[in-house]
């Protein structure tokens, strides 16, 4: 009688994915969200790095995102502070934290469903010291902040837009494949956010590939929490 021979597949290693946000974003809360969603089914190794929306506009006349006091640097800025002490881990907490239901009273309405949690109280959420919010109002970090997006802004260009994501290390024969977006209005759960990812690369790495839009049927983004289905 002969010992059963049992040979395991090997894991395959995680891709590296470097993604480039701006906290205050609902459409980036969604796609970071779907992103942790894919790393489930998917060999990804998520790496959280900062663009702001309020440095993709400086300059414009038109303030296509309607902050003329410039309160967009105030979550970009904490953001910035988090990672430089605590590292880019804790930067997604915190960003969890920003769009985190953290109503306790029971009563409806703890927060706007299209807005941010106050960045103190995030802070707090995250296991995070909660002065690190005067950096929102600081500009301490504003050089750190201007590297990072510099970097997102030059893998795509003048407004490439947030979220921007990189994936696997660059090499001298092969360059990282990187891309915005996508943008959607609810996110997938299990295998069907593995399956937005294989779609996702297959778009975005085919040689000549510009651009992808769908019809805005459902333009509301859904920030709460109530995800789509799996499929």
């Amino acid at each position: 009688m002969t010992a059963e021979v049992v040979l395991s597949t090997p894991r395959p290693r995680p891709r590296t994915v470097d993604v480039w946000f701006d906290p205050a974003c609902p459409y980036t809360w969604l796609t970071a969200r779907w992103l942790r969603e894919a790393a489930r089914v998917r060999p990804l190794e998520l790496r959280w790095r900062l663009m702001s929306l309020a440095l993709l506009n400086e300059g414009r006349d038109d303030g296509p995102e309607g902050d003329p006091v410039g309160y967009l640097m105030v979550p970009v800025r904490i953001g910035t502070a988090v990672r430089h002490h605590h590292g880019q881990e804790a930067l997604a907490d915190f960003h969890a934290s920003l769009w985190a239901d953290l109503n306790t009273s029971g009563e409806q309405g703890g927060r706007s469903q299209k807005w941010i949690n106050d960045p103190a109280r995030a802070l707090s959420h995250a296991g995070l010291p909660e002065e690190l919010a005067a950096a929102g109002t600081s500009t301490a970090y504003d050089g750190e902040l201007r590297v990072s997006h510099a970097q997102a802004v030059a893998l795509l260009g003048p407004r490439p837009g947030t979220p921007v994501v990189v994936v696997g290390e660059p090499t001298e024969c092969r360059p990282s494949l990187a891309f915005f977006g996508p943008v959607i209005s609810r996110v997938p759960k299990g295998e069907a956010a593995g399956r937005l990812w294989d779609g996702t690369l297959l778009v975005a790495g085919t040689p000549g590939f510009h651009a992808l839009k769908g019809r805005a049927a459902d333009p509301d983004p859904d920030v709460t929490g109530a995800d789509a289905d799996p499929a």
